[in-house]
């Protein structure tokens, strides 16, 4: 809108400071007249001033101004907590709505700011409002109105308590948050919990159910607490005070623990009432008994690879009784140290976590009742590996006695022998899906193709009668056998030459990884596992992985959402025996996922933690804002229709709210389109005034 504005201004022909030198000489020479009371001293006076006047050049300005509209910045908050129940719906009506009062204000243009979810930092409402304010000249604002819930995590705080924050706005700042005033919400906080736990042992969880809005915390809430889906349990805590919970961690890899507090009567939302743990089980030192028989070149391989980890506690004995030395001299004599077969395979055979016999004989240092607690330790849930020569064919093989009821294979033809001669170990197609050998250096691609890795020299001639052969020697002959016996499982080896590998013959070979698999898969690491469904949540997203050793085509799987509601997805083949899935993760709490036989949990954290910290609709964070600027927090009630205030404009320096309205500062803000400036004093009048007064004083003074 175009004005034009007049007024007087002074253009000095000389400085400023000139002039004022000239004034003061010329009272300087008038004063003797005035003094003396002189005729003519008045025009005298006038003279001066009229020459003073000529030099200061006053004229008339015009001056044609456009008055620039004020802007208002209209900020909505979209996060998480503004979209709990109807505050979405009731925030976009009083958006409409103050849009619409706004641009029938005269001389304000309206601005919208969108407030995105901010993931894990929290409602960013204050970023976006400088993002927009960067964009404005700060002389036109008019104010901001934010439709918000309250649950802001960058308001400006100051140095510390006691010194207020500075505002980054110097307009007034408006609050209007939906529905009313004294909301309460419960709410479940985790003080404390750990990542990882011992297998066999508990953890401890510290959490504190709290009501927020309330005054005075008391009472008891129920709280469930469900672990891998299973039935929950159901503790009685205190509300507002700390709560310790014991959880056993059974198995290793990952344990959802899921924890639900009761539902308060009136609160806002029981989207904080719940919170998702996750606990990975690890084990302890693991302790292994590694029995040695005759001494041979690979004797020391299994040494070698157990004592390199510094998780593993190993117990080892040697039986350097050759079979060429039997000589009948007594053990006790041939013995460095009494073998203590009754401690080691009675009393403490349950606490070794993987028994290993590497080319062991049955001389009658084991009598049968210790091998028949091995094989009852297998099928308890031990793990057994065995490495085997020539022995094994022969009369004295543990194959023969009671722990050959948990052995995968038997001597082929009741005993027939070893098989002699330059062989590459070949993995099987089942092995190619297995995780104990799949993938390995140098394994062969296929079942047509040699491998690439060192020959072996010697095999042993046995008839595979349960488990998963995932290694052969030639003639398809098995060479590694892996099988499950009870809650136990078994791995056999049919050859001493593993140990050519770890010196490098003929190109060596995965020696130690082949070795650490088998051993892992034997103590049931959850990564080994050739059976397996795993679920877990990144991004977002949930990840489902299905392996199998199976070559059919892998079955639809079952998700289940936090809240109850089901659906299927298929799984897409992969390398290895995998077939996985992706799909989209939009629900805090823990996700179900099963292919019929098994089932895998995972869990999905809330997406933005300090958002459901607190859902109620509060304006105590923004008040530091609300004071600074002059500002007022108005609620919209819970009608489908928001109450809205009136909104009015205000001079600067006037307060900005009162009973029932909002005010939006006025600032006048234009540019100016023209100048037109006219002498009041132009050279040829102003010497005529001056010539004419001097003349006039002349003669006065004259008479």
């Amino acid at each position: 809108m175009q004005q034009a504005l007049a007024g007087i201004d002074l253009a000095p022909i000389l400085p400023l400071w000139l002039l004022v030198a000239l004034g003061v000489v010329a009272a300087l020479a008038l004063l003797p007249a005035v003094w003396r009371r002189a005729r003519g001293a008045g025009l005298r006076a006038l003279v001066f001033a009229a020459i003073l006047l000529a030099l200061a050049n006053p004229r008339l300005v015009e001056e044609t101004r456009e008055t620039r509209p004020d802007i208002a910045l209209v900020v909505v908050d979209r996060s998480d907590s503004a979209r709990i129940g109807t505050r979405a719906a009731q925030i976009e009506a009083a958006r409409s709505a103050v849009e619409a009062r706004l641009g029938r204000l005269p001389e304000l243009e309206v601005r919208v700011v969108e407030v995105p979810e901010g993931g894990n930092q929290g409602t960013r409402l204050f970023a976006a409002l400088e993002q927009a304010l960067a964009e404005i000249p700060r002389a036109r604002l008019a104010g901001v109105i934010a439709l918000t819930d309250g649950q802001v995590h960058d308001v400006p705080r100051g140095p510390s308590p006691d010194i207020p924050a500075a505002s980054p706005i110097e307009a007034p700042f408006h609050a209007l948050l939906p529905g009313r005033a004294g909301e309460v919400d419960r709410r479940l906080r985790v003080i404390e919990a750990p990542g990882f736990g011992i297998v066999g042992r508990s953890v401890e969880l510290r959490v504190a159910v709290e009501d927020l809005g309330v005054a005075g915390n008391g009472g008891a809430a129920r709280l469930s607490v469900r672990r891998d889906g299973a039935p929950p349990r159901v503790e009685s805590v205190p509300v507002g005070r700390e709560h310790r919970i014991e959880v056993p961690v059974e198995r290793g890899g990952p344990t959802v623990i899921e924890l639900s507090a009761e539902a308060r009567p009136g609160e806002v939302s029981e989207l904080n009432n719940r919170a998702v743990i996750t606990v990975t089980g690890v084990r302890d030192r693991l302790r292994v008994l590694l029995v040695s028989g005759e001494p041979h070149p690979g004797e020391r391989t299994w040494r070698r690879l157990l004592k390199a980890d510094p998780g593993v506690d190993l117990v080892h004995f040697t039986i350097l009784r050759p079979p060429e030395k039997d000589d009948l001299t007594p053990l006790n004599e041939l013995a460095l140290i009494a073998f203590p077969v009754r401690e080691l395979f009675q009393v403490k055979l349950r606490e070794f976590d993987l028994i290993v016999f590497d080319r062991f004989a049955n001389r009658g240092i084991l009598p049968p009742v210790y091998l028949r607690n091995i094989a009852d330790y297998v099928r308890g849930g031990g793990a057994l590996l065995m490495s085997v020569g020539p022995e094994f064919g022969g009369s004295v093989s543990l194959a023969g006695t009671p722990l050959g009821t948990v052995l995968p294979a038997r001597p082929a033809g009741g005993g027939s022998g070893t098989a002699e001669g330059a062989f590459r170990p070949m993995v099987t197609p089942l092995g190619a899906r297995h995780p104990v050998t799949e993938g390995l250096p140098g394994a062969n691609p296929d079942e047509r193709r040699e491998a690439r890795w060192g020959r072996w020299y010697r095999s042993l001639q046995a008839d595979a009668r349960s488990g998963t052969t995932v290694m052969e020697a030639a003639g398809g002959a098995p060479l590694l056998v892996l099988d499950r016996v009870g809650e136990g499982r078994v791995a056999l080896l049919l050859s001493d030459h593993i140990w050519l590998w770890s010196r490098g013959h003929d190109g060596g070979g995965p020696q130690a990884e082949l070795l650490r698999r088998a051993a892992h898969w034997l103590m049931r690491e959850p990564e080994l596992e050739e059976e397996d469904l795993t679920a877990r949540i990144e991004a977002g997203r949930l990840h489902v992985q299905r392996r199998s050793v199976e070559a059919a085509p892998p079955p639809e799987v079952t998700i289940t959402a936090p809240d109850g509601s089901t659906r299927r997805a298929p799984l897409q083949p992969g390398a290895g025996g995998r077939a996985t899935a992706d799909l989209a993760a939009d629900q805090p709490g823990v996700w179900q996922v099963s292919d019929g036989r098994r089932s895998a949990f995972a869990a999905a954290a809330a997406a933005n933690p300090p958002e459901v910290a607190d859902l109620r609709a509060d304006p105590a964070r923004l008040e530091p804002i609300l004071a600074a600027t002059g500002g007022a927090a108005r609620w919209l009630g819970t009608g489908a229709e928001p109450v809205l205030p009136e909104l009015r404009r205000v001079s600067p320096g006037r307060d900005a709210h009162g009973g029932g309205w909002i005010g939006l500062r006025r600032n006048g803000d234009h540019t100016v389109t023209g100048i037109a400036a006219l002498p009041l004093l132009p050279p040829w009048l102003a010497l005529p005034l001056v010539l004419g007064l001097a003349v006039l004083a002349w003669r006065r003074e004259g008479r």
